[in-house]
């Protein structure tokens, strides 16, 4: 066993990690060159593309509660987790097949691919290690860290190549991306997984003894947990709403109304959307021990407290971008606009996004704890249609305007939070 230990981790954490990499490359790598591939190859209107990017990004979170589904009754995390590169690995390459009846179709299998993968690869970093609690948290960090790496990387490469050479060499190089995670995933699985994730749920005889365990009846406190879950769920839609408009409005603004061009050089488009990874990558130490120095003096902010920074910071995020649209009536502005607009986006997604998981380790009763982390992804799945669908208003709307209302709809609905915020502590306990 100690063989198969770096640093107090398993070896196979980073074998995910890299995984998790390529992954997420080849995901956020697709994703800065949708929109704009719709409106300039495809001839889609901006509504049309924007809601189809919604319609997306929205269905990529909902497709992990089938894929996890499907791993714990009939086949395992790891068989579901090839089966899952390889169909988008073969999405991609329609993509970058440049045939136009195939593009919805790719999509598609993008989709339920990505369903198969990305509740799967999490699960299985979670049975390395087994009870340690405390190692596994400082595990997932550093699988987080993967996953930014892959999102930071993704939008230069591909969005170059599109840039430069033509959309289909940005797919076709997402599309290598993921083989090569897969490729990865095959040559390390057996050696450094063993038997984690090898059993659906139901075949591992251990786990039958907790079957007595799921039919106890809820508490009137466990049940008030459950219910400021549901409540925080329903809040941090409005957050994903703004927070989306990344890959659509964000993109469009950078496109048209951003200057670009130094010199006989022109900034692609998609690297824009390496500014959030970046930021993380660069920060999130930073918050890390900032929320740590609080606990010891006693004055950390309380999780719902958070999501009412979170919900601010994105509100200052499409404030800043509401006076960036402003001053590009006249003509293109510079980049640092879109920077700070991502600094506090990033700042904000540091406030919400890992809370919100942890929160619901913390709150869900143990034998529904699996649902309602599926149930969390939800919001994501809600918050991606609504930014699809709003941003579909782009050219309808004056772009001052449009980014106005999601600052203004955010911080009320900060507001509204704050004023619950005494109801849910109390619901909450002493989480």
């Amino acid at each position: 066993m100690k063989n198969n230990i770096i640093n107090g981790h398993p070896k196979g954490l980073f074998l995910l990690f890299s995984i998790e990499m390529w992954e997420r490359f080849s995901y956020y790598g697709m994703r800065a060159l949708l929109v704009l591939y719709m409106i300039q190859h495809l001839s889609y209107s901006i509504q049309q593309s924007n809601n189809i990017y919604g319609l997306y990004t929205g269905f990529v979170y909902l497709t992990p509660l089938l894929g996890g589904y499907i791993a714990d009754r009939f086949l395992g995390q790891r068989k579901c987790i090839s089966i899952g590169a390889i169909i988008m690995f073969i999405g991609l390459m329609m993509l970058a097949s440049d045939i136009n009846w195939l593009f919805i179709p790719a999509l598609t299998l993008m989709i339920i691919g990505n369903g198969f993968f990305k509740s799967n690869i999490s699960t299985i970093v979670g049975m390395l290690y087994g009870d340690d609690k405390q190692k596994r948290d400082a595990g997932f960090t550093i699988f987080y860290m993967g996953i930014n790496l892959g999102a930071f990387f993704s939008p230069l490469v591909c969005g170059t190549l599109a840039q430069f050479y033509g959309f289909k060499y940005g797919f076709m190089a997402a599309g290598f991306g993921i083989l090569l995670g897969y490729i990865t995933y095959k040559s390390g699985e057996k050696k450094l997984l063993g038997e984690h994730g090898l059993l659906p749920y139901k075949k591992q005889p251990c786990l039958i003894s907790d079957q007595s365990d799921n039919k106890k009846n809820l508490t009137l406190r466990e049940k008030r947990k459950i219910y400021s879950l549901f409540i925080l769920m329903l809040f941090s839609i409005f957050f994903w709403i703004c927070f989306e408009q990344a890959g659509c409005s964000f993109t469009l603004f950078a496109e048209y109304s951003t200057k670009r061009d130094f010199g006989n050089f022109v900034i692609p488009t998609g690297y824009f959307q390496s500014l959030n990874p970046l930021f993380i990558i660069t920060i999130a130490p930073v918050i890390s021990m900032l929320w740590s120095n609080l606990a010891k003096k006693g004055k950390e902010p309380a999780s719902v407290s958070k999501f009412c920074i979170a919900l601010s910071l994105i509100s200052l995020s499409a404030l800043i971008m509401s006076a960036a649209a402003y001053f590009a009536k006249t003509s293109p502005v510079s980049p640092i606009w879109l920077v700070f607009t991502y600094l506090c986006a990033t700042l904000a997604e540091l406030c919400l996004s890992p809370i919100g998981l942890s929160l619901v380790t913390k709150l869900a009763p143990v034998q529904f704890a699996s649902l309602l982390m599926g149930t969390w992804f939800l919001s994501s799945f809600f918050g991606n249609l609504a930014a699809g669908i709003f941003a579909g208003f782009y050219n309808y709307l004056s772009h001052t305007i449009f980014f106005l209302i999601l600052a203004l709809s955010a911080f009320t609905i900060a507001v509204i939070l704050f004023f619950l915020k005494p109801v849910l502590k109390l619901w909450m306990g002493k989480v």
